[in-house]
């Protein structure tokens, strides 16, 4: 019974969490259609591990504070993950055409993947245009409470995460891009 009692209130700071950010960008609620829906954005914005992880082709470490001053799609995925390889297409599209100074896809193979495999992977996938990072030890994945996959988050540029979407989405859409046109707009 106490447990009921608890749902109403779960469901307003839910809400309330999404109101906050959307004073500050009104016209993002009515860019959140299909599957956009799912993506939350938080009442204020949330700091993220600074944890390395393994940049593609042996190049060394990296970590996420790499990334400041864009805006940034941070994808966590597996190549055993069917919805992560679904999925891995729309955000190469999403890159082709968002990506530069201010915004860049960032996918974050997390968990067992051999590069071998990665590298298999996006060849017959077709993805040239996507990073192929590791956090083998999930390390990042679980500093950023990770659950399952795939989960999206969508950085500041600050580096904060500002936004997660849980599950699969399809990123290519025209809500996606509006979404994130809006947030790379934002100086």
């Amino acid at each position: 019974m106490r447990l009921l009692r608890l749902i109403p209130l779960y469901i307003a700071l839910s809400l309330g969490a999404n109101a906050a950010l959307a004073v500050e960008l009104p016209e993002l609620e009515a860019m959140r259609v299909g599957d956009m829906k799912k993506l939350n954005f938080h009442s204020t914005p949330k700091e993220v591990s600074d944890k390395e992880f393994y940049l593609a082709d042996d190049a060394g470490l990296g970590t996420l504070a790499d990334y400041k001053g864009k805006i940034v799609l941070l994808n966590f995925w597996a190549t055993w993950c069917a919805p992560c390889r679904a999925e891995m297409p729309m955000l190469e599209e999403l890159q082709v055409e968002l990506g530069g100074d201010d915004f860049e896809v960032v996918t974050l193979a997390t968990g067992r993947n051999s590069p071998a495999g990665i590298v298999k992977f996006f060849d017959e996938a077709g993805i040239a245009n996507l990073p192929r990072h590791q956090d083998p030890k999930q390390a990042v994945a679980r500093e950023m409470a990770v659950l399952g996959l795939p989960i999206t988050v969508i950085l500041d540029r600050e580096g904060r995460e500002i936004a997660r979407l849980r599950g699969d989405a399809h990123w290519n859409s025209d809500s996606a891009k509006a979404i994130l046109s809006a947030l790379i707009a934002e100086q």
